[in-house]
């Protein structure tokens, strides 16, 4: 007799909780009362989470704006420090093939001038 009065009281709330799910009830005060330490627990997680989320993705835009600077700076860098070198590969070069041929040119001490024309006025 006690198998068959378990199994009516489980059919019973069987039902009870197919209707509170079925009305929408089952987040009620009631369930917030019983459950609340798991409910504060939940929240206090989904916080965490999106705090994590939003301080890793400050930090790592800080980074991808510091590496952007420190590569623009790097390539300028490289740029100046590339056309320094070959200019002046260029010029002892020169330097040496003149030399070595006993051409007898030497650079200018005084800076090239342009010639007007006045013809045109």
């Amino acid at each position: 007799m006690s198998e068959n009065s378990n199994t009516n009281s489980a059919a019973a709330s069987g039902k009870k909780a197919r209707r509170v799910i079925l009305q929408g009830r089952i987040f009620s005060l009631d369930f917030f009362k019983r459950n609340w330490i798991y409910v504060v627990f939940v929240m206090a997680m989904a916080l965490a989470y999106i705090g994590n989320k939003f301080a890793c993705q400050s930090s790592l835009q800080e980074l991808l704006s510091l590496q952007k600077n420190d590569l623009l700076n790097a390539q300028t860098d490289l740029i100046s420090s590339s056309a320094t070198y070959n200019s002046m590969i260029r010029e002892s070069e020169m330097t040496r093939m003149v030399r070595e041929r006993h051409l007898g040119l030497a650079a200018p001490d005084v800076p090239p001038y342009q010639l007007h024309s006045d013809s045109g006025k």
